[in-house]
């Protein structure tokens, strides 16, 4: 494992399997990361495209390399992969290869940001 603590942003949906599947190998691994939340700040999302070249969350850069698209099962093999972390066998407390609930996309449907309305 690396010395230093990777840099991590991530790029996750409020409510969203995924994307909690993304911050439940964070919470496995004690990362610290800087999570930013492309629901409730649409400048964050606009971020994310730039930086990553597509529309789709999560998206997670980890010392400046741009994962796009990917869930938290991905994350951790890159990461692993890339000597940042060790493979640890806990299991995560979410799911971390798992699209939205129905209870997320119930939180969904009853959210609004900015001019935009979300229905599930």
């Amino acid at each position: 494992m690396s010395e230093s603590a990777p840099q991590i942003t991530a790029y996750l949906k409020t409510y969203c399997g995924w994307s909690e599947g993304v911050r439940a190998i964070f919470r496995k691994y004690g990362l610290a990361f800087e999570e930013k939340d492309i629901i409730q700040n649409p400048a964050f999302r606009w971020e994310m495209e730039q930086k990553s070249g597509q529309p789709l969350s999560p998206c997670v850069e980890v010392n400046g390399t741009m994962l796009a698209d990917i869930s938290g099962e991905e994350v951790e093999a890159w990461m692993i992969e890339n000597g940042l972390l060790q493979k640890n066998d806990a299991q995560p407390d979410a799911p971390i290869n798992s699209a939205c609930s129905d209870e997320q996309h119930a939180r969904m449907a009853g959210e609004q940001v900015g001019d935009i309305k979300f229905f599930s």
